[in-house]
């Protein structure tokens, strides 16, 4: 199996799921350059049996748990760029994307493990059945953590349209 032609057909899936764990985009490149390894150590395990997307994906989730384990052990330090304003001011409906995609991510990132797994997956057009396989869990058991994720993000979403209105 070629890693280029699986980053190739998966990058983007593989991208999005680390975005959904990383806020920093040059934490995410860096996360992104260690799930790619990973992918490409693992990939010589690969027997076959499953789909090769629930595969990459659970390399990346796997991955991206122990990224989240390591940063929640390490000290804290702020940056001041976030602080500067944007170099580029797009028209009107573009940031406005962009604010609904950011706050559905925060959203999803504040979400407890299981639920932001599923959710990463189901996000990433995964059916229920692809879900349990690349989280080694039961097929209805991504069905009722999937229902919660929704409940929750809908409570998240709202919460944060709340604060935004005070």
């Amino acid at each position: 199996m070629d890693i280029k032609a699986v980053l190739q057909e998966h990058g983007n899936m593989l991208g999005r799921i680390v975005a959904s764990y990383e806020a920093d985009p040059s934490l995410q490149e860096e996360l992104m350059q260690e799930v790619s390894l990973a992918l490409w150590q693992a990939l010589r395990k690969y027997r076959g049996d499953g789909s090769l997307k629930a595969y990459a994906a659970r390399i990346a989730q796997n991955r991206c748990i122990s990224h989240v384990a390591r940063a929640v052990k390490a000290p804290r330090q702020t940056v001041l760029d976030d602080a500067l304003p944007s170099e580029r001011a797009g028209p009107e409906e573009d940031v406005a994307k962009a604010q609904q995609r950011e706050a559905l991510l925060s959203a999803v990132r504040a979400l407890p493990l299981p639920l932001k797994q599923v959710t990463t997956l189901a996000l990433e057009g995964f059916s229920h059945r692809e879900i349990a396989d690349a989280l080694g869990i039961s097929e209805n058991n991504a069905m009722v953590r999937f229902s919660r994720a929704k409940t929750a993000l809908k409570d998240l979403m709202q919460a944060s349209v709340g604060k935004e209105g005070r």
